[in-house]
């Protein structure tokens, strides 16, 4: 494991975003989910892709808080440019389970 010093963890900016909207994306080489994550103002509405299909269907999405990572680069997925990292630790079987607040926060809110 590499070691990462505090200021490496302030220069991401992982905060709370409400799923919008969510579709499948078929054309995406393993099976995912095109997101789009309201963070509040003044970051708006960010689109994301997601490998979860065995745990959430785009209709579970809906509503859900999830926590991203904000301030990477765009990164282009087929015809699809995702702008946030949406964040997920993987389960027993190495399927993704998103990372939620247990309450209710405001958008936009940050982790630290």
């Amino acid at each position: 494991m590499t070691e990462a010093s505090f200021d490496d963890f302030l220069k991401l900016d992982i905060r709370v975003g409400r799923i919008v909207e969510a579709e499948p994306f078929p054309e995406a080489r393993k099976p995912a989910i095109k997101l789009r994550v309201d963070f509040g103002a003044p970051l708006g509405i960010r689109k994301s892709s997601a490998q979860i299909t065995a745990h959430y269907t785009p209709e579970s999405l809906i509503g859900r808080q999830v926590m991203a990572v904000v301030n990477f680069p765009p990164r282009q997925i087929g015809k699809f440019m995702s702008e946030v990292l949406v964040l997920g630790v993987s389960d027993d079987s190495g399927e993704v389970v998103l990372i939620s607040p247990d309450q209710a926060v405001p958008l936009g809110g940050r982790l630290y």
